[in-house]
């Protein structure tokens, strides 16, 4: 992750600006210059200058702890993410500051995205497709979201995920359906289309390129409203919620997925002190669960030890953190969904908090 190897080079030049940035070329003109010396391994490293646009840089550069100050976080990050932890118990566990794991966190979701999107790059469109909406809630109840999250039946491989603002529903008390209402006039309510319009941005994400589809989901009203805006033919199968959730029920795989999320991710276990105060960082934490899911994790505990990235023909293998941050992805090389470009700029905002700050700074990419 931090090492290069001797007679390492550099594989395109980091200026986005730079011709030499996205068209490769073999005779791209660069040359070493010099080194720098740091206090973590390795301490030396190597330094370039491309010639074409003058930009001056070095392996640092293309690593995915570039930048830190504390570069042995962020691998050891990706395990405690999905084992459990919440931010202030990483914190002591790797003895530093719970503001620096929530700022390395965010990193790690951001390249989590880039990743899992390089992956399906070339990949063929999907099978057959299950979806679901796993509710969660950001900063308090009076605020509950929905992550759709699109799954393929035969491989459990993730595909996608988008989120929804909802509106608290329910029994409530007469206190508080008054608290959601000041709530509401203070703030503003959540978009009433909301789940129509994001689970329609999923399946168009996700279905781009596929003629027709099998589509499996329960019997949400705002589904078959946002299948008639994909342009792809869907035969659509639905399922109670009612039925019972065991190995023969048509959504076992996404029901599966909802459980191991709830057990891997503190913010959403039932009646956790751990929920997450923003969806923006909620969504980063599953773009890291959708990484260690896809191409970290067999799929069965018994039995064949296949990723589901496996199954669906990405990897070879199992991959380990060190390969998942095997190096840095640039964000000008690299497509995102809409959806997932706000994830990456951290533009989803939460109402009810009075700052919301966008990822702006130049060297955490």
């Amino acid at each position: 992750m931090n090492t290069r190897s001797v007679g390492w080079q550099p594989p395109h030049c980091p200026n986005p600006d730079c011709k030499y940035h996205n068209d490769l070329h073999e005779d791209w003109p660069y040359r070493k210059h010099g080194f720098f010396y740091r206090r973590t391994h390795p301490q030396r490293i190597q330094r370039f200058t491309c010639l074409n646009c003058g930009r001056a840089f070095s392996t640092q550069t293309f690593s995915t702890t570039y930048w830190l100050k504390r570069p042995d976080i962020l691998p050891a990050l990706l395990m405690k993410v999905v084992g459990g932890m919440c931010n202030r118990q990483i914190a002591r566990d790797l003895q530093t500051s719970p503001t620096t794991v929530d700022h390395q966190l965010s990193r790690l979701g951001r390249h989590c995205l880039l990743y899992h999107r390089r992956m399906l790059r070339n990949a063929p469109p999907p099978g057959d497709l299950a979806i679901d909406g796993f509710e969660s809630y950001e900063r308090s109840q009076y605020q509950p979201f929905h992550f759709h999250i699109a799954v393929e039946p035969e491989t459990s491989f993730i595909n996608h995920f988008t989120d929804s603002e909802l509106r608290r529903k329910g029994r409530m008390t007469d206190a508080q359906r008054e608290r959601r209402r000041q709530l509401e006039a203070l703030h503003g309510r959540p978009d009433p289309k909301a789940v129509q319009k994001d689970v329609t941005e999923l399946l168009r994400t996700v279905l781009e390129g596929a003629e027709r589809t099998t589509l499996r989901s329960d019997k949400h009203q705002a589904y078959p409203r946002a299948i008639r805006r994909v342009n792809c033919e869907v035969r659509h199968v639905t399922v109670s919620s009612r039925d019972r959730r065991d190995q023969h029920n048509l959504l076992w795989e996404i029901n599966r997925l909802d459980r191991m999320i709830r057990h891997s991710q503190a913010g959403h276990a039932r009646e956790t002190l751990a929920a997450p105060k923003r969806r923006q960082r909620a969504a980063e934490r599953l773009a890291i669960f959708t990484n260690w899911w896809n191409y970290m994790r067999a799929r069965w505990v018994r039995g064949t030890r296949a990723s589901p990235g496996m199954l669906r023909g990405l990897t070879r293998r199992l991959l380990s953190v060190r390969e998942i941050l095997g190096g840095r992805i640039f964000r000008t090389r690299a497509e995102l969904p809409s959806r997932w470009t706000q994830y990456y700029d951290g533009a989803v905002r939460t109402r009810v908090m009075a700052v919301n700050r966008g990822h702006e700074l130049t060297y955490a990419y």
